[in-house]
């Protein structure tokens, strides 16, 4: 599933990124690699959604969330 499908207060574990070079680079480059966990702070619906990875808060448009594959950690 991709990140934008993510609801509120889900963990998942980033599985792929998929893209071209330039948007697997900045992606990557923010902290967001293959393997890392995420939690999804806010997810609206016209709004910018926002992740907390790696101590770090970090705000996705919804189309660059669709490119982040992820896995869900059900608890």
């Amino acid at each position: 599933m991709s990140l934008s499908e993510l609801k509120e207060n889900k963990e998942a574990v980033v599985t792929n990124i998929v893209g071209d070079t330039r948007f697997v680079s900045r992606i990557t480059s923010i902290g967001l690699t293959p393997g890392c966990s995420v939690l999804v702070v806010k997810n609206d619906k016209k709004r910018p959604m926002l992740v907390y990875s790696r101590d770090t808060m970090i705000a996705l448009n919804k189309k660059e969330c669709t490119g982040i594959m992820v896995e869900e950690v059900t608890a």
